[in-house]
């Protein structure tokens, strides 16, 4: 994969570039980033990148012509093209991305996606927000990493690289360890084929459940007796009740979406009663 970062700090990212995964995904050939700065291609002595928008309003703008200029000599295919091949078995593999916060919420889903093409060209906003003919005629589309608001898009795509980068293929060491992630759905016949009708390492769309390591007890805290037994058909149980109970508790809106097996529903049942139960004991008390 290639992958083009446009942004008026290239510096920033000397680091996160440099470690882990990332880093290990272009020594081995498996992906290529480039940083671009976006104050060479300005045309002034002071290197401006960013105006007044029109109309008024507070802060400032990144302008359009050193967007277009950094992105149009690299040779990505036309907008109309990349559009028009999106969702089909098109030739073009190729998407530019404008990170704001008035973009499509970035997601595994979507990080997924983007592993699947052979190049991405990242474009970091800034100030106030980025010249809307950008969004319009050169981006083909918005993401934005979370419903809050950053300086700029320099977070925003180091952590799409991150994202990305573990899902290429040989990026990671053990590939069947990102099929079964928090956020990872439909991939329990993937798991299968893969780690064998034992496996019991799928939460499949929900939060992932706990992790123990040794030692088996640590200052009086023990690791749950049934990931000890051995038993792996109590512990694909075990685990999948733990990752509903987690996604009930932190991230209920997943449940929303997520494929539910009649045991899963029963089991959302019983935790709930037993939460309403408790509240109702504890407002008591």
């Amino acid at each position: 994969m290639k992958a083009d970062i446009v942004t008026i700090f290239p510096d920033f990212f000397r680091g996160p570039l440099d470690y882990g995964i990332t880093r290990r995904a272009q020594e081995m050939g498996l992906a290529k980033i480039e940083v671009h700065d976006l104050r060479q291609f300005t045309h002034d002595r002071h290197r401006t990148v960013d105006d007044r928008p029109f109309g008024g309003g507070e802060g400032m703008v990144l302008k359009p012509e050193p967007i277009f200029e950094c992105l149009e000599p690299l040779g990505l295919a036309p907008r109309e093209r990349r559009l028009a091949c999106e969702g089909t078995s098109g030739t073009v593999k190729e998407s530019v991305i404008l990170l704001s916060a008035q973009g499509q919420r970035f997601t595994q889903q979507v990080a997924t996606e983007l592993a699947a093409l052979d190049r991405i060209a990242l474009i970091c906003g800034r100030y106030e927000g980025v010249d809307e003919r950008v969004a319009e005629h050169l981006a083909d589309r918005e993401l934005s990493i979370g419903d809050y608001v950053l300086s700029g898009g320099e977070l925003a795509a180091a952590v799409v690289i991150e994202a990305v980068m573990r899902l290429l293929p040989g990026a990671v060491g053990n590939e069947a360890s990102t099929r079964q992630e928090s956020f990872t759905a439909h991939v329990a016949s993937e798991l299968k084929e893969n780690a064998g009708p034992d496996s019991t390492c799928s939460s499949n769309g929900l939060l992932d459940y706990p992790h123990y390591t040794r030692p088996a007890e640590f200052r009086g805290m023990a690791v749950p007796e049934v990931l000890i037994n051995g038993n792996h058909q109590q512990i694909r149980r075990w685990r999948r009740e733990q990752a509903l109970q987690k996604t009930l508790r932190n991230r209920p809106d997943i449940l929303k979406d997520a494929a539910l097996s009649e045991q899963d529903q029963k089991i959302v049942s019983r935790i709930t009663r037993q939460r309403a139960n408790d509240q109702r004991l504890t407002t008591k008390d």
